[in-house]
């Protein structure tokens, strides 16, 4: 079976029925999903920040059980700090994680956020998306 970290934005599409959902459920369909840990603490940090109620979160909980969520280690941690230390190339702390995550495990990012790890193909960072 093959295996995908899932972007950040990706859920959000899916949980929201954004009109690329569709497109993107179909590229997920058959796979192992993962997460990275950042994209869980991202998704309660949204919580949060939007004052969601416990049967919103409880919703949310439910969609995150559907992932395999990988954790960090001292590897993640390695090629974070190369990834951030890239001259040139600005990244935020929260892609720099989810970059740091796919490249530890060695599996295909699924994002809409091409932009911000494009450059990181160099690295060997694989990217799936969907057209515009």
């Amino acid at each position: 079976m093959d295996e995908q970290i899932v972007d950040t934005c990706v859920v959000s599409y899916l949980l929201k029925q954004h009109s690329l959902a569709p497109q993107y459920r179909i590229l997920l369909e058959g796979k192992l999903l993962c997460l990275s840990f950042m994209t869980v603490a991202e998704l309660y940090r949204w919580t949060i920040k939007r004052n969601w109620g416990e049967k919103k979160i409880k919703e949310l909980e439910d969609i995150i059980q559907n992932y395999v969520v990988l954790p960090s280690d001292e590897e993640t941690c390695r090629y974070w700090a190369k990834v951030r230390s890239m001259k040139g190339q600005p990244i935020s702390d929260s892609d720099a994680w989810i970059a740091a995550t796919t490249l530890r495990y060695n599996m295909p990012l699924v994002t809409h956020n091409v932009k911000h790890f494009a450059h990181l193909q160099e690295f060997g960072l694989k990217i799936i998306t969907v057209p515009n």
